[in-house]
């Protein structure tokens, strides 16, 4: 039960940090990753990054 507890957060992070990726213009599938491995603890560094002008 616990693997599947880490495999559901591991992929709800990975998408919240691919969507806010979208919406910053940043690296999607950087910040997929990020989220994936990291989870909440890449969270921060999202919002400390720069947003890419459009």
């Amino acid at each position: 039960m616990g693997l599947v507890a880490v495999i559901l957060i591991s992929t709800l992070f990975g998408g919240l940090l691919y969507y806010l990726a979208a919406k910053r213009g940043c690296n999607k599938q950087f910040w997929l990753i990020m989220g994936i491995l990291f989870g909440p603890f890449a969270l921060p560094f999202i919002f400390l990054g720069k947003k890419k002008e459009r």
